[in-house]
């Protein structure tokens, strides 16, 4: 299975053709949600391997809220809880569960970013605020995506602080090690029925996006249940989001069953980067993290004539990849190992993708009928499909 690219030359004059009027450098942080932010964060030290990193609560004045910050390598999360009834963090949870609340980007000038997203019809989730303390200043401005996610610009070139204004250093004597997670890669949006090229016009006509990727139902669906997607991705390519909506099937699809228990669109899963997915899986699942089941001994099998000359280039053992579930996929521009947790809460909402590029650009297309097959087996368990 081919990914489609909707023009025909190169990615890089794909993302040549990007605007560049919202110039962004990374993903800054992503924010959490949650409803007990200090256990959440123990969870995500204990079994992914992340960091202590920053506070802010009651202890450094916040009143209604309190916010636990990690860190791994690139990867900053937020986890935030709220502190009374009355929070619209609190109601949030209450109607979403735990979910990612804000996509943070990292720019050079908030208040420009904020003013050309505004013009271009963004809905504002707040307006440019400086923020300061001894170590300099921030700037931060908001804007509403799909569902009640936000972008925030976040301008922290005159600011030597650890994390944010407002934070504290959080110093703790339980730092488990790394495990190898370097940076996002990806992060995937759910959206309604008819929504997706909605928000595909948005990306491209609020944010400069351009759109590089497509699949639709004929190329992502099994017996039961279907799906189409759009990667939307940026000037530089630093930020690329697929955007996924349901499609008619036999049964429902994974998007429907996201839909339903997040109750409206959002961020379905976050795909973190890796030098050495077969050590960072197997730290993974001895911490307790569940993945989705393996694909058949066909599957396996089949991998030389589906990687064709880049198993020349291939390092890894494929009965390792096996013993551990791991999937690979490959495009012209080389191959990819990928592998999905199951969701990591009780929900079956957000999941995390665990992925290691090794030149492929793409998003393993070749994987989506084993990996759909994977997710509708658990979809029977839970009686959701």
């Amino acid at each position: 299975m081919k990914e489609v690219k909707n023009v025909e030359y190169g990615l890089e004059k794909i993302f040549e053709d990007a605007q560049d009027f919202l110039p962004l450098m990374g993903t800054d942080y992503v924010e959490f949600y949650v409803g007990n932010a200090k256990q959440a964060a123990h969870f995500y030290k204990t079994a992914f391997g992340f960091q202590s990193y920053a506070y802010a609560g009651l202890e450094t004045g916040l009143k209604d809220r309190v916010s636990y910050v990690l860190k791994q390598d690139k990867i900053r999360l937020v986890l935030t809880t709220a502190l009374n009834s009355k929070s619209e963090i609190g109601e949030h949870v209450k109607k979403h569960g735990d979910g990612v609340k804000i996509v943070a980007l990292w720019v050079d000038d908030a208040r420009k970013s904020y003013e050309e997203t505004v013009k271009r019809g963004a809905k504002s989730y707040m307006e440019p605020v400086v923020e300061k303390d001894e170590h300099g200043e921030v700037v931060r401005a908001g804007i509403y995506t799909y569902g009640e996610t936000v972008h925030m610009f976040v301008e922290r070139k005159n600011y030597k602080g650890e994390f944010l204004p407002g934070f504290r250093k959080w110093e703790s004597d339980y730092n488990p090690p790394s495990i190898g997670l370097k940076y996002i890669d990806h992060m995937v949006g759910n959206v309604g029925w008819g929504e997706m090229n909605t928000w595909v016009k948005w990306y491209e006509d609020v944010m400069g996006f351009v759109n590089f990727l497509s699949f639709d139902d004929k190329q992502i669906h099994t017996e039961y249940s279907a799906l189409m997607s759009k990667v939307m991705s940026n000037g530089n390519g630093r930020i690329k989001f697929p955007i996924n909506e349901p499609a008619k099937g036999k049964k429902r699809s994974q998007i429907e069953e996201y839909l339903d228990f997040y109750e409206g669109s959002g961020v379905q899963h976050i795909a973190i980067a890796t030098d050495d997915i077969l050590k960072t899986v197997g730290e993974l699942r001895s911490k307790g993290i569940e993945f989705l089941s393996a694909p058949p001994q066909a599957y396996y099998d089949d991998i030389p004539n589906r990687l064709g000359e880049h198993m020349k280039m291939m390092k890894e053992d494929i009965g390792e990849l096996q013993k551990l579930a791991i999937m690979i996929d490959a495009d012209e521009e080389g191959y990819l190992l990928q592998i999905f947790t199951k969701p990591v809460e009780d929900r079956p909402t957000l999941f995390f993708e665990i992925i290691q590029r090794m030149g492929a650009k793409g998003f393993g297309a070749g994987n989506f009928k084993a990996l759909f097959e994977s997710i509708e087996r658990e979809q029977a368990n839970r009686g959701t499909l």
